[in-house]
């Protein structure tokens, strides 16, 4: 499957727009993972946890993204745009991670 944030793909035709995909993935964080954070941002410099999370959100988001395609007849994905959301919760923070874009046929 060919991704791509732009609206065309260079050097390749397109031959059919099959509509709008999107694929979700939800983090959830709480307040003793944000405790030992912060502990880890002072000691290391970053939060790697959160960053390693937030990549397998976003990982996850892309997966459903493409198998939509896919089921659509679709071999690529373009205009793709990811957003961020909190949701807010009672212990701590779900953040929403959604991918979007067109799922198109094109000539390889």
């Amino acid at each position: 499957m060919l991704l791509s944030s732009t609206s065309t793909l260079d050097n390749k035709k397109i031959t059919k727009y099959h509509g709008l995909v999107n694929g979700e993935a939800l983090l959830g964080t709480n307040v003793y993972k944000d405790l030992f954070s912060g502990i880890r941002d002072v000691v290391e410099g970053r939060t790697s946890t959160y960053a390693a999370d937030v990549q397998n959100a976003r990982d996850e988001a892309f997966k459903s993204m493409e198998a939509k395609a896919e089921a659509l007849g679709a071999n690529g994905i373009i205009g793709i745009k990811v957003s961020y959301n909190n949701l807010g919760g009672t212990m701590g923070n779900t953040i929403l991670v959604t991918a979007y874009g067109t799922a198109v046929s094109y000539e390889k």
